[in-house]
């Protein structure tokens, strides 16, 4: 009896299982089984086909069971295959490390020492920032150096193994200091009172790392196998500044060790892994930023007993309980969270186990790495909350070559790894959730641009370089003494907890200890179209962006955004979407643009009552302008107003999108230049609909400014311009300086010649430490020699534009080339 009960069990749990397969893979089953009961039907009770019809049906859904089985079969023996071979599989010879701790005391004083304190002095930086103790109330990094005593690896000796189909390395590591260098200036908080120097002189790190080779050997995954052991030695300094003694300040060791730990476990204890680019091709370039598309596409084998840590369906006794796991799965509703630092998105809720949303969001990373993680989220049947079941995530890395490595844990603990070899290319991965028995995620990552310290950005080479080249040496543009002008355009998809419908919209901004607000927009997609003017601030500081509306009991913040201002060039516009942070939706557009103050100022004194240089304004269309008569169109035309100057442009009748492609020219005083776009109208007086103006002092000389600017004053409307401030007299100057950066270029290259006959004699003697400072020079020599082709491009540049300049003169003076030309 019990028999017949097990094999009914397997019965039915096999008929739904091989139901649910030919559903999927064989779509048109839906349709054959009626058209079969048709034919059937017909055949009984009409006439006769054949008595070989039920034959071959029979015959058909035999072998495709079969088929169905078969694939089974196949699918469990390859996994038990793979299970048995990666499992019985050798592991290499143990090798001793001796040679690598040697090379490592080498090359770590005059080369790694350096590199790395570079590296982790930011990090150190930002996390002291992040988590204070509660007994300080500000921690300044003064000094950051890791001694001479570099890290031991695999002093047991070192092999490889195999986990699932991934070569893994395990690797010991201990970090045993004693002359370690990390200063810190602490302002105490309340009830103590002063400031004190927090030093760390001694630091101990031991555990064993995990090394994992991806791409081909272009990358390596590390990490640690389990929480290391941590051990800091601290000392507190002494000086103008030291106000309390060390007596008075408990707590501060522990409080180093644990955000050293905690830092360790999150970024690099199993299953979390850092990873190190190994490029063939390094670029030199410092990315601080980048714009990320993410797009959740669909999940699934999602379970819900799985999810929840229960047996599965398989594991279960009774074929009752597996059917009604079966039909919970199916009503199951979830959605996904995605978190980038402190920016998440949702998507809509959809039912079943294998759901597809489809949903794309706009991110944006604020170093040169980030993690992605996924949640998933059930929906309760009442609505009200959402219970977790899940989560993955994939970290994000720029490698040297201008290339982006995506990279997560798989399954069995595996690697997972794409990589992009330019933005723009879209990376498609696979990714099982962790902690659980099932369930899958697909997702498409874009990096669309990176953004460089040097203000160039990874999708417009062409343009950055062409900038550049007007602007100088990028490279060497101080971050004081300049100003930051930011234009809050418009906002969309913003949400407000009024559920009345009315919308007073706001946003505040800050940079440093400046804040400035704009006016109050009542749309949900509002559009201020406002710019603010700050003082350029150092040390990497960001520009803070909150969004506000306006409440009778107080106003309620809807989202907030942050966005680095380094890197930025002079002359060039940035143009972004930034997406809100802490809000499920939302996004604002920015523009945002560096000014020398010098140069502004230089531009508008130098230049008045001169006559050396003017201003050229071609306006060319609008489009989208608003309504002024009563048959819905308008008579618009321009009126531009330059100091006591008055010029307008001609009328177009009955249009909302004029085209006048008119140039007007005015000498360059520096007098604000204003457009007044008026509606003619012959019997009653002109009527306004809408004006702006035209910022072009820090435009850089002879170069044409192509821009769309929104009108003010009214709902809608954009005018079309091209703009450039022409300076004659500009060659004179670039003749000079490159004379200048002549000699500068012959200098260069003597003293790499010098270097090289260096490098040739302490590789003959075997100074090793001479080579590592000899190579330290030629690198600095390397960037200066690209520091002076960039200048030669600017040179070229304008001496290119002031010819081109020059031929169109003489044409226009002489009647009869003009003749010639023409004909």
């Amino acid at each position: 009896m019990g028999r017949i009960k097990r094999m009914g069990f397997i019965n039915v749990e096999d008929f739904a299982e091989f139901f649910k397969y030919m559903m999927l893979e064989k779509p048109f089953l839906c349709l054959l089984i009626p058209l079969i009961m048709v034919f059937w039907a017909i055949e009984r009770w009409v006439f006769s086909f054949s008595n070989w019809v039920p034959l071959v049906v029979a015959v058909w859904a035999t072998i495709q069971y079969c088929n169905y089985q078969h694939r089974i079969v196949v699918e469990d023996l390859n996994k038990n295959w793979k299970r048995v071979i990666l499992q019985a599989s050798p592991t290499t010879p143990l090798e001793h490390c001796e040679w690598l701790n040697k090379l490592l005391m080498e090359i770590w004083p005059n080369y790694l020492s350096s590199k790395l304190a570079l590296r982790f002095k930011s990090i150190v930086e930002r996390r002291l920032k992040q988590r204070k103790s509660k007994f300080i109330e500000k921690i300044e990094l003064l000094e950051f150096k890791l001694g001479t005593c570099p890290p031991c690896l695999g002093l047991h000796g070192t092999r490889w193994s195999t986990t699932g189909d991934q070569k893994v390395m395990r690797l010991g590591f201990d970090w045993d200091t004693n002359d370690i260098n990390i200063m810190l200036l602490a302002k105490v908080a309340k009830p103590l009172i002063g400031t004190a120097r927090i030093v760390v002189n001694s630091l101990h790190i031991k555990g064993d790392l995990l090394l994992m080779p991806i791409l081909d050997g272009k990358a390596i995954l590390y990490s640690f196998i389990s929480t290391p052991e941590v051990r800091i030695g601290v000392a507190f300094g002494s000086g103008g500044s030291q106000s309390l003694p060390a007596t008075e300040l408990p707590g501060v060791s522990s409080w180093l060790v644990k955000i050293l730990t905690d830092t360790i476990v999150k970024t690099m204890v199993e299953p979390r892994r850092r990873c190190l680019s190994l490029p063939p091709v390094n670029l030199w370039k410092k990315a601080i930023g980048g714009i990320l598309y993410v797009k959740v596409i669909s999940a699934s084998k999602l379970s819900r007993s799985s999810l929840r840590g229960s047996l599965s369906r398989k594991q279960q006794t009774s074929s009752v309980h597996g059917f009604q796991d079966m039909v919970d799965d199916k009503d199951l509703q979830t959605f996904i969270e995605v978190e980038l630092e402190e920016l998440t998105r949702r998507t809509e809720v959809r039912s079943g186990s294998c759901p597809r949303w489809d949903s794309t969001f706009n991110m944006v990373l604020h170093e040169n790495t980030g993690i992605v993680r996924f949640h998933l989220y059930e929906r309760t049947p009442s609505g009200v909350k959402y219970d977790y079941l899940a989560s993955c995530e994939i970290k994000i890395g720029y490698v040297a070559d201008d290339s982006t490595i995506f990279w997560a844990t798989g399954p069995d603990a595996g690697v997972i790894a794409r990589r992009a070899e330019f933005c723009g290319k879209e990376v498609e991965m696979v990714i099982p959730f962790e902690g659980v028995n099932s369930g899958e995620l697909t997702v498409r990552l874009v990096l669309k641009e990176w953004q460089f310290s040097d203000g160039s950005h990874s999708l417009s080479h062409l343009r950055s370089s062409v900038q550049q080249s007007f602007n100088g040496l990028s490279n060497f543009l101080s971050t004081t003494g300049r100003k930051i002008n930011i234009t809050v355009g418009e906002g969309k998809d913003l949400i407000t907890k009024d559920n009345s419908g009315k919308c007073n919209l706001y946003a505040k901004l800050q940079y440093g200890k400046v804040i400035q607000r704009t006016k109050t927009a009542h749309s949900f997609n509002p559009s201020w179209n406002q710019k603010f003017e700050f003082d350029e601030v150092g040390g990497g500081e960001y520009l803070k962006i909150k969004c506000y509306t306006e409440e009778i009991c107080g106003d309620d913040c809807i989202g907030s955004a942050r966005i680095s201002l380094e890197g930025l060039v002079e002359g060039s516009a940035r143009d972004v979407w930034i997406p809100l942070e802490k809000v499920n939706s939302g996004e604002l557009r920015l523009q945002i643009e560096a000014v020398r103050i010098d140069d502004q100022e230089g531009s508008r004194g130098s230049n008045a009552g001169s006559g050396n240089g003017w201003i050229e304004l071609v306006l060319v269309e609008a489009r989208d302008l608003v309504a002024a008569d009563l048959r819905g169109t308008s008579d618009p035309f321009v009126k531009v107003q330059y100091g006591n100057l008055k010029r307008r442009t001609k009328v177009m009748y009955k249009t909302l999108n004029p085209q006048w492609n008119q140039t007007l020219e005015f000498p360059d005083d520096g007098n604000p230049l204003e457009l007044h776009v008026k509606d003619h109208n012959s019997l009653l007086p002109v009527s306004s609909i809408g004006d702006c103006i035209v910022e072009y002092q820090r435009l850089p000389p002879n170069q044409m400014s192509d821009k769309w600017i929104p009108l003010q004053g009214v709902n809608r409307g954009e005018i079309h311009i091209q703009i450039t401030r022409r300076v004659p007299e500009l060659l004179k100057k670039s003749s000079l300086d490159s004379q200048a950066s002549l000699n500068k270029g012959n200098q260069i290259s003597s003293q790499m010649k010098q270097v090289i006959n260096k490098l040739q004699s302490l590789l003959e003697d075997g100074n090793i430490e001479g080579l590592s400072t000899a190579l330290t020079e030629l690198e600095a020599l390397r960037d200066a020699q690209e520091d002076y082709v960039v200048q030669l491009e600017t040179e070229q540049m304008l001496l290119l534009n002031k010819i081109k300049e020059l031929g169109q003169e003489i044409l226009s003076s002489s009647p009869s080339l003009s003749r010639r030309s023409s004909a």
